[in-house]
């Protein structure tokens, strides 16, 4: 059983409840936008992060952390990329994935909004954890935590941050 926070678009800002949320976790998950190097690094001291950058990060974030990751916990194969779009409206750079793949659990980041969606048609639970950052258009704040045990993604939470 492996307890995962993740989080997207913090756009460099870091909010010390993030150590708080986090501490219960055995993983930390950015699915890009990080926006700073100090930031991932500060994470990356709370606890073992895995990321993938974003469209506003620096050649330095995209040299330490991928565009696309691909990895297993516990049985879920998982799929990460920063601008992936959701089910129905997947994006095409990464539809074609997708459907290789087979991920059943696919993270995103970009739009701001959160959105947990399950894709009947490709049997894999979508989750963009919204915005945690204070750039952009969104209004509250938000990052998610949620388990993973065998097959199962299960007792996810939404914590809001606040208003941005």
């Amino acid at each position: 059983m492996v307890k995962v926070g993740l989080l997207s678009d913090t756009h460099g800002y870091w909010d010390d409840r993030y150590a708080d949320y986090f501490d219960s976790c055995d993983e930390i998950w950015h699915a890009g936008d990080i926006g700073s190097e100090l930031l991932a690094a500060r994470l990356a001291t709370l606890k073992p992060l895995r990321a993938v950058y974003g469209n506003i990060d620096g050649a330095n974030l995209r040299v330490l952390y991928p565009k696309t990751a691909h990895f297993t916990i516990e049985e879920v194969p998982v799929l990460m990329t920063h601008i992936g779009g959701y089910p129905g409206r997947y994006h095409p750079e990464i539809r074609k994935e997708l459907y290789v793949i087979h991920p059943r659990l696919f993270i995103t980041g970009h739009s701001h909004i959160l959105k947990v969606m399950y894709d009947e048609n490709l049997q894999c639970l979508h989750i963009n954890p919204g915005a945690a950052g204070k750039s952009g258009f969104h209004q509250v704040r938000t990052l998610v935590r949620f388990v993973i045990d065998g097959l199962a993604v299960k007792e996810l939470e939404v914590i809001e941050l606040g208003n941005r």
